[in-house]
């Protein structure tokens, strides 16, 4: 599930909700999947209309080309025509026609940045932009001046900003006969193993510090051999991070390795692109009729911890194409002891998946073999802690698997946020069978009694004695309410697109603001 910050509650139809939500489909005409455009640009047809030529495209020209019928877009810097493309769009004609003709780069990024246009519309492309658009490849320093900043001196282009300067991390190394340590100066408070994301394969070592919407990137190809395992100590008051390899041979190290192109870099993370890392297939269990819990093993030169309501993308090759989906992890299970999940743990993630009977992505998932690998980005998402540790009631409304982002949340507030009165799921689903982890739930509000679940039906069987309907105000009004008159209250909300956006307007209309309201777009 993808998350995204509170957006002031605009309507499904406006620009706003467009940039908030992101990710809104629309039907698509039979014929027009995701597989039918892969075969499609297979077939050998001319999809970029100039018989295989490659053109240097000015802004001019660009612009000539901004018609549903006859439709370009700059995308960091190449041009692609996207006309054959429209009708196969899950977000719809009207989506791509708002970047047509112009560098659509800045709303790319906003919408579906984790998409490989690359590889979808490699078919498409028309050529390289004559000239530098607002939105094009942002300047990378050369490996020849890395070099000189090997030390772990900032370029001064690197720097986000004068005014944060002083606060650019830096990065210092040294050595024993068996050990190298690199030591990350991020000049932040409260850093800890969430904002440090480490991977090390064949020599090539990339430890990547976030800094709120930003991250700080050490990444270089080590100067010898190393041991997989590795070691992270962090001093959290004063934001060191230690990061510790073993070596391979007792040889002394001239160096810590070449730099790699974006080596001691500071800058926004969505200017960053994903990374991924191959994570082994463990186990997959059967939750539901339809939905799976799958089980990854990270890589034993990786660091990775996924922050509590944050996603990860995975990555498949199917049929010649990369396909990218967002997933939240969750836990094995709902701990009752209220105790996190032990340190063993953390080199595992878990994933709960509904396989669909027509779903490309999820049918491939679902055929994958214990032991077979598939491709984890690092984390992204907008959610915070602090939402929750500020509160005094908790609402969390889900409609099926979008009860993911949920498990970590809840965990969270009952065994970290002393504050909470109140913690309340309301649950939508179909069916019973429909419903995930139900036992758990219900022996999760047995054993604490800040703790309730509701579970609501849209098509439930006649015995069914619990609730029934669909979201509305008036159900909202009727569950979701705060323990005292001017309580601190934080409702996350996550389900199919449609409940997301109906459940956002309701609680803007039962007086709810919208620093109340986090909504997971689904």
């Amino acid at each position: 599930m993808l998350n995204v910050p509170p957006q002031a509650f605009p309507t499904p139809s406006s620009q706003q909700r467009v940039a908030a939500g992101g990710r809104g489909k629309v039907p698509l005409k039979p014929g027009r999947s995701l597989m039918d455009w892969i075969r499609l640009t297979k077939s050998g047809k001319d999809m970029a209309g100039l018989k295989g030529r490659l053109i240097e495209v000015t802004e001019d020209e660009l612009a000539k080309h901004n018609k549903k019928e006859d439709c370009w877009i700059c995308i960091r810097g190449f041009v692609y025509n996207v006309t054959p493309y429209m009708e196969y769009h899950p977000g719809g004609e009207d989506e791509l026609m708002k970047a047509a003709g112009t560098d659509g780069t800045d709303l790319f990024d906003q919408v579906h940045r984790w998409v490989n246009y690359e590889s979808m519309l490699k078919e498409c492309l028309v050529g390289r932009m004559a000239a530098k658009l607002i939105g094009a490849p942002k300047e990378i320093t050369s490996v020849s001046e890395e070099k000189k900043h090997l030390n772990g001196m900032l370029p001064e282009k690197k720097v986000l900003g004068a005014s944060s300067k002083d606060l650019t991390p830096s990065y210092d190394w040294f050595q024993t006969d068996s050990l190298i340590t690199i030591v990350i100066y991020t000049k932040q408070k409260d850093m800890n193993a969430e904002l440090v994301i480490l991977d090390c394969e064949d020599k090539r070592l990339r430890g990547e510090i976030i800094v709120d919407d930003s991250s700080y990137l050490l990444e270089v190809d080590l100067d010898q051999a190393i041991q997989e395992d590795m070691a992270v100590n962090i001093a959290e008051k004063v934001g060191k991070v230690e990061i510790i390899l073993k070596k391979k041979d007792k040889v002394h190290w001239k160096i810590l390795g070449q730099p790699l192109e974006n080596h001691n870099t500071f800058m926004k993370r969505t200017d960053r692109g994903l990374f991924y890392r191959k994570c082994k297939l463990v186990s997959k269990t059967e939750v539901t009729h339809d939905t799976k819990l799958f089980c990854l093993l990270l890589p034993k030169s990786t660091h990775l911890r996924v922050p509590t309501g944050q996603h990860v993308y995975l990555k498949q090759i199917i049929a010649g194409t990369e396909v990218v989906k967002p997933y939240t992890p969750v836990l094995p299970f709902l701990p009752l002891d209220f105790q996190e999940p032990s340190c063993h743990d953390s080199a595992y993630i878990y994933l709960m998946i509904k396989i669909y009977s027509c779903g490309l992505f999820t049918q491939a998932l679902d055929h994958l073999q214990i032991g077979d690998y598939i491709s984890v980005s690092n984390p992204e998402g907008s959610f915070k802690k602090s939402q929750v540790q500020t509160s005094e009631d908790l609402f969390l409304l889900a409609a099926g698997t979008g009860f993911t982002p949920m498990v970590k949340l809840l965990n969270f507030a009952l065994t970290e946020v002393s504050c909470l009165r109140t913690v309340k799921l309301i649950f939508f689903n179909r069916t019973e069978d429909d419903i995930l982890w139900r036992n758990q739930l219900e022996q999760l509000a047995l054993k604490d009694e800040r703790f309730e679940v509701q579970f609501i039906l849209s098509q439930p069987i006649r015995d069914w004695v619990g609730k029934q309907g669909m979201i509305s105000s008036s159900l909202l009004s009727e569950f979701v309410k705060r323990s005292r008159k001017d309580s601190k209250v934080l409702i996350c909300i996550c389900g199919p697109a449609p409940f997301t956006e109906q459940g956002v307007q309701y609680l803007k209309d039962l007086g709810y603001s919208q620093e109340e309201v986090h909504p997971f777009i689904a």
